[in-house]
């Protein structure tokens, strides 16, 4: 019984994702406004956060440094949306080119950010809130305060397209999608499984074998059911293959790195830090540089979703990717918090969005719950840490 709240402990907003989702579903049918589960829904829902759950894999590392974030990520997307619409669509740049200039752009702006936070000791939050202002000013020069728009087929078709392709018989999607699905099952087994006996032979403890197996079971059920729906509708979307990639690598950096572990140390006890011969100014001005390329990577990916670039672009995404981060269960006070964690955190946020859009809720009360459910969520980590203090 220990061994069952220990888990349910450690997945709360996994449980609290799956009941915000079950009683969704029971207002929206009682509602007669169909189902939240219904196959173009997920589909809609995986395209319409994409962006957050980008934009929270590089937040999370900013917390994990001390609970520092970055209030600038809605007008880097903004700035490179803009210099995007104006290569590819005003000047018709090679998309490639065009991809790569943008990227090099948030990495030039990561720099910037990065070296005043990191070597200048300038306070993270009124570093980017200065990007925020600077970005999107530039941003609204560049486009002349107008929006840029269309793109051109051969770049949407990276950020909007399904898999295996338009024009294929729905069996054939059907079943490319499950055996897209069945594969990201075997991985995640694969992976987690050789996780455990690295821990083993390490000397980690690795809980109890049977919830583990619970928990494989009750991931890659839920991964198969997403598929299945996935290919009721169109198939796989071509962005849902960029998250992956992102997701995988971060938490690959995060769990399986020196550097990675550099910044859980950082964000745990900086002087300690400091001590054991880190250089924690490195660190920092890498975080931060990762954090404006990866908004940069998700511009590329809103410029195709919304097919325009607009000055308006991004505004109050930041807020959107610090709380997924804490939502997942990132501490506020930094060194703690998980890729997979902000993930869910992304994915409950969605499905507030996506679920009370249905239901018609103004947009005003969305925000009011939106903004009671980070509340929530920072006050639980704060008591939680109080209560393991007092033990």
């Amino acid at each position: 019984m220990t061994k069952v709240k220990e888990t349910l402990k450690k997945n709360t907003m996994l449980v609290a994702l799956i009941v915000v989702m079950a009683l969704f579903q029971i207002l929206i049918m009682g509602a007669g406004k169909g189902s939240l589960f219904a196959p173009s829904n997920i589909a809609n829902l995986i395209m319409q956060n994409s962006y957050v759950v980008i934009l929270a894999t590089g937040m999370l590392l900013c917390i994990l440094t001390g609970g520092n974030i970055d209030l600038s990520v809605g007008s880097i997307v903004a700035l490179v949306g803009a210099v995007a619409g104006t290569l590819i669509v005003n000047w018709h740049m090679n998309i490639y080119l065009a991809m790569l200039i943008c990227l090099g752009i948030g990495l030039l702006v990561g720099v910037w950010q990065g070296f005043w936070i990191a070597y200048v000791n300038i306070p993270p939050f009124i570093c980017t809130l200065c990007g925020m202002f600077i970005w999107r000013g530039l941003a609204t020069i560049i486009l002349d305060g107008t929006t840029i728009s269309p793109f051109p087929e051969n770049y949407l078709k990276y950020f909007t397209s399904y898999l295996p392709g338009a024009g294929t018989d729905a069996g054939t999607i059907f079943g490319v999608t499950i055996a897209v699905g069945a594969v990201c099952c075997a991985v995640f087994v694969a992976l987690t499984l050789l996780g455990r006996v690295q821990k083993k032979r390490k000397g980690y403890q690795t809980g109890s074998p049977v919830m583990l197996m619970v928990r494989l079971a009750v991931v890659c059920a839920a991964i198969l059911v997403v598929f299945y729906l996935l290919g009721k509708n169109k198939g796989v979307p071509s962005v849902l293959i960029l998250l992956a990639v992102v997701v995988f690598i971060y938490q690959y950096f995060t769990t399986r790195t020196v550097p990675g572990r550099h910044v859980y140390a950082l964000g745990g006890n900086q002087k300690a830090t400091q001590l054991s011969g880190i250089d924690t100014k490195k660190v920092m001005f890498g975080v931060y540089v990762n954090m404006a390329f990866l908004s940069a990577v998700a511009a590329l990916v809103c410029i195709g979703r919304f097919n325009s670039a607009a000055p308006s672009a991004g505004t109050n995404y930041e807020m959107d990717a610090i709380g997924s981060c804490f939502i997942g269960g990132a501490s506020a006070y930094g060194g703690v918090g998980t890729v997979g964690g902000a993930v869910i955190g992304a994915i409950f946020m969605g499905v507030l969005n996506n679920g009370m859009s249905i239901l018609g809720i103004d947009a005003n009360w969305q925000k009011v719950v939106k903004g009671l459910v980070l509340l929530f969520a920072v006050v639980f980590d704060v008591v939680s840490k109080k209560q393991n203090k007092s033990r």
